[in-house]
């Protein structure tokens, strides 16, 4: 079971897909990604950089995020995307009587911290330092990669176009992630608390890819703003290469080890869930080349192969996970 969403005529027809990246909703995933010990062979040298980067200023972030459970909903206002200015400009307008009751449900799971509660009391000193501590963590953390992730949503925002070609609103709803099941009328996210279904009531879906979102998707907690379900993409675990030479050098190793295929092809499963036929297009080789790749790294215990319905789909182990991202640090 999971949290299921009632879509009537009127919302499929304004179901939409985000054009642009949005920038709070990555700084506050890469705030979860930084405190957290998933997605190791994606956003593990990443999330070791980004640690030692971390400052005081965007601790306070990290404050009301924590890496698993509820973050304010506030903390991602509607409307803004890209404009990192206009987001911020919209968390320092947030009214006091919602900060209050947001900062109260997240107190509720963990205690608050001093400063949590000044924040929680309306304070203009504190809402501002809460906007500094964000665009610092979104521009020492996430910006420095902005070109990866634009390319790599851009990627993803293709693959729905062609879905949509293809198959309309069912088909982009239908293979959106493996934890979302669309049965019309209702879509359910599996892996999300139940919880009471949700009504649209015509104000439509708009469906955000990110970057940092990991595993399953999320939303927004008050199902009554505007509606939004963002979700995790498929990443190309070789855009670590770009996080210094570390990133460089392990690939290199690998390269070595077991040759240029094979490595590409144990990379190549760092996302999970992918099929035979989409490990082959990744690597640019065919898909029985592919399959015997696969069989060694199995025998190796470095990649873990399941049935899904009538697909065979491949995943890294802990072992590979560990490997691919240069050694036991990543466990």
């Amino acid at each position: 079971m999971g949290l299921r969403i009632r879509l009537s005529d009127a919302d499929v027809r304004r179901v939409g897909l985000a054009g642009e990246p949005d920038v709070l909703w990555e700084a506050l995933l890469a705030a979860h990604m930084t405190q957290c010990q998933d997605g190791v062979p994606v956003f593990g040298r990443w999330r070791r950089q980004a640690r030692r980067r971390l400052r005081a200023p965007m601790r306070r972030l990290l404050d009301l995020a924590p890496p698993r459970g509820y973050s304010p909903d506030f903390l991602t206002p509607s409307g803004t995307g890209a404009d990192l200015s206009a987001g911020l400009e919209a968390v320092r307008r947030v009214p006091h009587d919602r900060l209050r009751d947001e900062l109260a449900l997240l107190a509720a799971a963990r205690p608050a911290s001093p400063w949590a509660v000044e924040l929680a009391t309306g304070s203009s000193a504190a809402v501002t330092r809460l906007a500094e501590g964000m665009e610092a963590l979104y521009r020492e953390l996430v910006a420095p990669h902005e070109a990866h992730i634009r390319a790599q949503l851009a990627a993803d925002r293709a693959v729905r176009a062609e879905a949509v070609l293809r198959g309309g609103v069912d088909r982009l709803l239908s293979t959106l992630h493996p934890s979302v099941e669309w049965r019309p009328p209702v879509l359910e996210v599996h892996g999300l608390p139940s919880g009471p279904e949700r009504r649209l009531d015509g104000r439509g879906l708009l469906l955000v890819p990110a970057f940092f979102c990991w595993q399953r998707p999320t939303l927004l907690q008050d199902a009554r703003l505007s509606p939004v379900l963002v979700y995790p993409i498929r990443h190309d675990p070789r855009w670590q290469l770009a996080c210094g030479e570390e990133g460089m050098a392990t690939h290199s190793r690998l390269s070595a080890l077991m040759g240029r295929t094979r490595a590409a092809v144990l990379e190549a499963t760092a996302d999970g869930m992918v099929t035979t036929g989409q490990v082959a297009q990744r690597v640019g080789s065919s898909e029985p080349n592919v399959s015997e790749h696969l069989r060694t790294l199995r025998e190796a215990e470095l990649v873990v192969s399941f049935r899904d319905g009538g697909t065979v789909r491949h995943s890294l182990s802990r072992l590979g996970c560990a490997l691919l991202d240069g050694g036991p640090a990543g466990l």
